[in-house]
């Protein structure tokens, strides 16, 4: 039995992981951290107690964290204290907080990615392989998401770029277009264009229960994995 702690456990992410948690014989959820202050710290929701002491990462075996950089940053003295391993999908990070993970990285098993669904992250290679190919081609990231969404362009945008700028493109943030509408849990295309044709790769997400079921399977994974900072590619593609 994997003991998971869930950070941002009142969220929407957290909500989702929690429930979908309960179907995994091998997964039990030991507490649900948040902020102080949190309306709902003390109490108890479907036997999963809200708390906000850090120092309780401790009970866990692995922490799972969708919540803001601060917070996240803020528990990696505790993980890697406790020796915790922790599954991290936050946002929004700036690249002193990206450090930081990095850092607690060379001292215990981190899995951060700003996407966990498999889909995505399929896209992710495709478009490294496109990109290989159509260096000639001019191209667009276009991203939609729900208007409680607070960073923009989203995690995964940027991480399109990156891949993009690693093979030889220059996408800025500033290049990626992106909306926020309604209730839209998230969609992503990127455009490959030329003179002669347009690639166009798409991904519509329809719930958030990819995003929270990716999470579940990395902390299966990542938990007696050595230190080291991996990617949602590591744990869907290279065993």
């Amino acid at each position: 039995m994997i003991r998971i702690g869930v950070s941002g456990a009142r969220g929407r992410m957290g909500q989702r992981i929690i429930t979908l948690s309960k179907e995994d014989r091998d997964l039990k959820i030991v507490f649900g951290l948040e902020r102080k202050g949190h309306p709902d710290v003390g109490k108890v929701f479907g036997e999963v107690e809200i708390i906000d002491d850090s120092a309780r990462i401790k009970e866990c075996d692995c922490l799972i964290e969708f919540t803001t950089p601060l917070a996240t940053v803020e528990h990696l003295p505790y993980l890697v204290k406790f020796e915790k391993c922790a599954v991290i999908g936050t946002t929004g990070l700036n690249e002193g907080q990206q450090k930081m993970i990095e850092e607690a990285s060379q001292k215990i098993p981190i899995v951060f990615s700003p996407n966990m669904s498999v889909g995505v992250n399929l896209l992710f290679k495709l478009i490294r392989d496109a990109a290989c190919v159509l260096k000639d081609y001019k191209v667009y990231i276009q991203e939609t998401h729900h208007i409680h969404k607070k960073d923009a362009p989203s995690g995964t945008a940027k991480r399109i770029a990156q891949i993009l700028n690693e093979e030889g493109f220059s996408i800025k943030a500033e290049d990626i277009k992106a909306e926020r509408i309604d209730e839209v849990v998230g969609d992503h295309k990127v455009i490959f264009e030329s003179n002669l044709d347009r690639l166009e790769f798409f991904h519509s997400a329809k719930t958030r229960d990819i995003f929270a079921q990716g999470a579940l399977v990395a902390a299966k994974w990542v938990v007696g994995k050595p230190p080291k900072l991996y990617s949602m590619g590591d744990v869907l593609f290279k065993g």
